[in-house]
């Protein structure tokens, strides 16, 4: 296991790189002059000269390149154009928001997604089945950014029973700063009356991401259900007397979850990319907000730096993903 953890480690290394090659070299072909942006509307030619310049823009773009990649290298993403902070301070600020939305939409998917999928094989050909597969589509075809207006009218404006947007209401104070999660900290410190502010903040959109997730993960629960409980095994045990149910949850669920963990970490990745239009929605201040930003402004520094950090996360996301699958089924573990 330890040899296949450093293996998969290393691979991410070519990946991120040519993600960072790809990304930087479409920004600069394809988009416009930092330095004009930088020097403003009333800016004269030699004023934009000179901040090219100072930017090193005036160089060969492979030079350009390789002056990033060694300052990334140094843990240097540079200074944001709009916020003149380091991108990494940004970004650290606000990765904790986008991460806390993201897992609790993973949990979300997997847990309602695995016992739609279950229930949906166990009863297949059922008024259920057929129903949740007819959910399942439409969750599939349904645009996120839609959904989250449906939500906000129904559920913020029409019902007023959640809050529109923002992680938090207006003028209560986070809890005291311990990973920047605010369910987490809030729960660890002990001020309760932040948690349940940030739960009810949470909900909405962490429901407008997994949407697809939960379609996805029931897809692939219930056809694994549905092959497993036609295998010899599940036969036998049902033949020798056991109930339905001891069959179904101790054995059939836990060969059946290999397929769905899979999807975890492809969903993962999903999730990260509909935070960009689900957090510009709801006003969620983190990483999906920042690079909307960024792009708007042509803030190509926090574009390239939030694109490498979200490409990371989602190549250890699928490492932990393998391992869990081989935690699983033991046969997996062993190709490892």
């Amino acid at each position: 296991m330890l040899l296949f953890l450093i293996r998969r480690l290393l691979l991410i290394i070519p990946v991120l790189f040519g993600l960072l090659l790809l990304t930087f070299f479409m920004l600069r072909l394809g988009g416009n002059d930092p330095a004009a942006i930088m020097a403003g509307d009333n800016a004269t030619p030699e004023m934009i000269a000179r901040i090219r310049e100072e930017l090193g823009l005036n160089q060969p773009l492979v030079v350009q390149f390789w002056d990033y990649l060694v300052s990334v290298l140094r843990g240097d993403f540079g200074v944001s154009l709009f916020s003149q902070r380091p991108v990494s301070e940004d970004i650290l600020d606000k990765l904790p928001a986008t991460l806390e939305l993201t897992l609790v939409a993973l949990v979300i998917a997997t847990v309602l997604g695995i016992l739609l999928g279950t229930l949906a094989g166990v009863w297949r050909n059922s008024i259920f089945d057929h129903s949740v597969r007819i959910v399942s589509v439409a969750g599939l075809a349904t645009a996120s950014f839609w959904f989250a207006i449906m939500l906000q009218l129904v559920f913020a404006m029409g019902f007023e029973i959640l809050p529109l947007r923002g992680r938090l209401p207006t003028g209560m104070a986070p809890p005291p700063d311990i990973t920047g999660m605010y369910i987490f900290d809030s729960l660890v410190t002990g001020h309760f009356a932040i948690t349940w502010q940030a739960i009810l903040h949470i909900i909405m959109p962490a429901v407008t991401i997994s949407l697809g997730g939960v379609a996805t993960v029931a897809r692939f629960t219930r056809s694994a259900v549905v092959a497993s409980l036609q295998s010899e095994y599940a036969n036998y045990e049902q033949a020798v007397g056991y109930p339905r149910h001891r069959v179904v949850f101790p054995y059939v669920l836990r060969n059946s979850l290999v397929t769905p963990v899979t999807q975890v970490g492809l969903l993962f990745g999903g999730f990260i990319s509909n935070a960009v239009a689900v957090e510009a929605v709801f006003d969620w201040p983190g990483l999906g907000s920042y690079l909307v930003q960024a792009i708007f402004t042509s803030d190509y520094q926090v574009v390239l730096a939030v694109t490498l950090v979200i490409g990371a996360i989602y190549g250890v996301v699928n490492i932990l993903v393998d391992m869990t699958q081989g935690l699983l089924d033991p046969r997996v573990a062993e190709k490892m």
